[in-house]
């Protein structure tokens, strides 16, 4: 479904991706891994058009769209939930919620308000707080919630829940489980390695913006490869 071939991105005169190849297959998830500064935002931001690549391409449901603005990005059925959340803090959680809905590229509904209410009771009880007045963990439920509102056929989750106490971490990963389970594809960014591993079917490592190590998840979550470039 998602194809990253060769990909390399600047920051100005800073090379930060080189070479990144990877794959995510139509209803799968693939955990993004890597210490802090290895460019895994940075791949996601190249994927989603934030920023352009110098070269390579990236593929979506066969079709190129390397280079495609974030907003057509989104329209062709991709999710994203921001490292930061970038929740609209002056709009109630109903108006954030309510201004991301529309159908799926195929046409269904399938994430309406009142599945994502049912899915985040919290938010339900709070639809008329505005985003500032959520705590941390009450955004990055937003923050996902909304992206669910677009229907996508593939979600991306950039740090979801970095910050957040056990108790919300936990109801996090329910959620991202729950996800999983409906069928969309997930691109799974966390620093919790074992939960990553746990909540997906494939893991990608990066290192210094390469691709050092691949593979199914039951069969790296343990590897002293793994833990060796993770530094843990």
């Amino acid at each position: 479904m998602l194809q990253i071939e060769g990909l390399h991105t600047h920051y100005g005169a800073a090379h930060i991706l080189h070479g990144v190849t990877m794959l995510v297959e139509a209803g799968t998830s693939v955990g993004l891994l890597g210490r802090n500064g290895m460019g895994k935002t940075t791949l996601i931001r190249s994927l989603m058009g934030y920023v352009k690549p110098t070269e390579g391409r990236i593929q979506w449901n066969d079709r190129e769209v390397t280079g495609t603005p974030p907003e057509r990005m989104a329209r062709l059925g991709i999710g994203y939930v921001p490292e930061g959340r970038g929740v609209f803090p002056n709009l109630s959680v109903r108006e954030n919620l309510v201004m991301a809905a529309r159908p799926g590229f195929d046409g269904r509904r399938t994430w309406t308000l009142e599945r994502v209410l049912s899915t985040f009771p919290r938010l339900a009880e709070r639809l008329g707080h505005g985003g500032q007045q959520l705590s941390g963990g009450e955004q990055q439920m937003l923050s996902i919630g909304r992206a669910l509102m677009t229907n996508p056929q593939l979600l991306i989750l950039d740090e979801a829940t970095e910050g957040l106490a056990p108790l919300v971490v936990a109801e996090i990963w329910r959620v991202i489980g729950a996800i999983r389970a409906t069928g969309i594809a997930t691109l799974v960014v966390d620093r919790d390695h074992r939960k990553v591993s746990a909540n997906s079917d494939q893991l990608v490592v990066l290192q210094k913006g390469r691709v050092v190590l691949a593979g199914p998840s039951e069969s790296l979550r343990d590897s002293e490869r793994l833990t060796s470039f993770l530094g843990v």
